[in-house]
């Protein structure tokens, strides 16, 4: 193996990291192999092996996957032994391979499959540009898809796998959140909602057949109203009660009108910079009422349960650096409160929703 020097002045600084040496050695070189790892993983999922282990009551051999896959005895084996040092499989004395319960995750886990398949498809090829989206602050992996400034411009044009990847992995974080938001947002009946940041519609759609007399207005950029309007025009019963406004936020010429009880942004703010977010809510502060309330959902790194998710949502600001839009991250609740105040609100409620991946609503009026 490789002559490392051990010592490193380990004879101190153990006295502050309390990792032995060797294990922290060993965490570096997991660390260092890692896409080795995710894609063994992606393969074995794409091959249909980790499927064939889960209806395998004893396990299989080698030969007896290669066999059933129709793969080379060289490529399960190569496969094999990295799943099984990462931890995803296992093998018993009489050589038959077995998932361990990371493995299971892996293959059923939809969490998992999501994260996944986002990783792949659309930031895999990317992130080898992270060091360049860093230094110039603009999202210079996204040059994999196509010639646009942000991934928005294009999320129409991409390629239908790719596509499929991105809006998988957006609504598995928002949808299950929906049926706890809808409560919060309608406790005042509101009559008119401006959704900010519609995105494909779902949101509205949820929100028009919750309550059957809310009119509702989508503001987005041209692609992304054109799937919206697509979907919910197909819905005879909300259709004529939701109208679509073509608009670049970042525009400094455009306007969000007065007329909203409610101002709703799902998952929207995380994707522009602190100067854009408070841009944004200074647009709405222009014409918005005293007596009109904005509701911010997101998934906040600060307020998560689990620690899967507060790495998932970190992981997920690279996404952004290196694809979307170079500029934003997944951000903290204090880090949106201070934005929300230097923008001339206040936030006067909190709300902690129970969806897998723990969402807060703020609601937030005019100072």
């Amino acid at each position: 193996m490789t002559n490392v020097n051990l010592k490193y002045k380990f004879e101190v600084s153990e006295k502050n990291f309390p990792m032995k040496a060797i294990n922290a050695l060993n965490e570096a070189q997991k660390i260092s192999f890692s896409p080795f790892v995710f894609q063994t993983a992606f393969t074995l999922l794409e091959l249909g092996v980790l499927e064939l282990l889960l209806n395998s009551d004893c396990g299989l051999s080698i030969d007896e996957i290669s066999a059933s896959t129709n793969v080379s005895k060289y490529g399960i084996s190569v496969l094999f032994e990295m799943a099984e040092v990462s931890g995803m499989t296992e093998v018993d004395g009489n050589g038959k391979h077995k998932l361990t319960k990371t493995g299971y995750f892996v293959a059923r886990d939809e969490m998992t499959r999501v994260n996944l398949m986002f990783t792949q498809k659309v930031c895999y090829q990317g992130l080898f540009k992270l060091k360049e989206s860093i230094e110039s602050n603009s999202p210079v992996g996204l040059s994999v898809f196509g010639n646009w400034k942000t991934v928005y411009e294009g999320l129409s044009e991409l390629p239908e796998d790719v596509k499929k990847a991105w809006f998988d992995f957006d609504h598995f974080y928002s949808d299950n959140s929906f049926d706890e938001a809808l409560k919060i947002i309608f406790k005042t009946s509101p009559k008119e909602i401006f959704d900010i940041g519609g995105n494909t519609g779902k949101w509205a759609i949820a929100a028009t057949k919750y309550d059957k007399n809310v009119r509702l207005s989508i503001f987005d950029l041209p692609g992304q109203l054109k799937v919206a309007k697509a979907n919910i025009q197909a819905i005879d019963s909300i259709k004529d009660r939701v109208s679509y406004c073509e608009m670049d936020l970042l525009n400094k010429n455009s306007v969000i009108p007065a007329g909203a009880d409610v101002y709703w942004m799902s998952q929207f703010l995380d994707c522009f910079s602190e100067p854009e977010i408070e841009s944004i809510l200074l647009k709405i502060r222009e014409n918005a009422s005293k007596h009109s309330t904005i509701y911010i959902m997101e998934t906040f790194t600060d307020n998560q349960k689990f620690p899967a998710a507060k790495y998932s949502l970190v992981a997920t600001s690279l996404y952004f650096t290196a694809i979307a839009n170079g500029n934003s991250k997944m951000y903290s609740s204090s880090t949106m409160k201070y934005i929300i105040e230097k923008a001339g609100f206040k936030c006067v409620n909190e709300y902690h929703l129970h969806s897998l991946s723990f969402h807060t609503i703020l609601e937030v009026k005019l100072v």
